[in-house]
């Protein structure tokens, strides 16, 4: 995964801790748990990619880090418990005599990746705004369909016609709300939800109190 690279200008480490905590973005004061940061680094593969500013408090306070220490600490975390391993680049920043490392981690086309859950199983993760959340069985379905690069047909069936304007009555609706106005059975509710996805009539909308689903081509028929 490469060396560390030289010191940075601390003009840059301004301008990014500014910006606070966002998709792309994280704040750690030092890594204790190496399970719960693979979450974070796993999230960053399999959304947009993102750093981690680690000697850098929620409220934006530097507190410095030692960067040996933490590097380790992340190099652990990317290889034992992120599967498939995260890659990932990094960079020491300076402000007087305190020290930021920054673990930066591009969008991956290896994914998903996944980490462990508070239960001991493998879930990959993403990042929605400022958090790191595991994801639905939906979204990961929609990954595995699209690896498999599902076309869609020239004409919708009545049912699959019938559950998407179901969806474009609502300007987003829930999981479990779609399973009770369907009346489908739950499995067939996730397999049309997973294959419109797909085909681009539906999108997934990610909220800081959970996921929705909304139509994107209103004039389907």
């Amino acid at each position: 995964m490469g060396n560390m690279e030289q010191l940075n200008s601390m003009e840059t480490l301004a301008s990014l801790i500014s910006k606070g905590e966002h998709v792309r973005q994280d704040f750690k004061f030092r890594i204790d748990d190496q399970r719960k940061i693979a979450r974070t680094l796993c999230a960053f593969a399999n959304t947009e990619g993102g750093s981690l500013l680690i000697g850098v408090k929620d409220n934006r306070k530097i507190s410095g880090c030692n960067p040996e220490e933490e590097f380790h600490m992340i190099e652990g975390a990317a290889s034992l418990y992120c599967q498939p391993p995260v890659e990932f680049k990094q960079k020491i920043w300076q402000e007087d005599l305190k020290l930021v490392l920054e673990i930066i981690v591009e969008k991956s086309n290896a994914g998903p990746h996944k980490a462990k859950d508070d239960e001991g199983r493998w879930k990959p993760y993403i990042r929605i705004k400022d958090h790191t959340t595991a994801v639905n069985k939906i979204l990961e379905r929609v990954w595995y369909e699209k690896k498999k690069l599902v076309s869609k047909p020239e004409k919708l069936e009545k049912e699959e016609i019938d559950f998407l304007k179901l969806i474009q009555q609502q300007e987003k609706i829930t999981l479990s709300k779609l399973y009770r106005l369907s009346g489908l059975p739950l499995r067939k509710v996730d397999r049309l939800l997973v294959l419109f996805i797909c085909w681009d009539l539906v999108e997934m909308c990610f909220e800081t109190d959970g996921i929705y689903y909304a139509a994107k081509d209103s004039d389907q028929k």
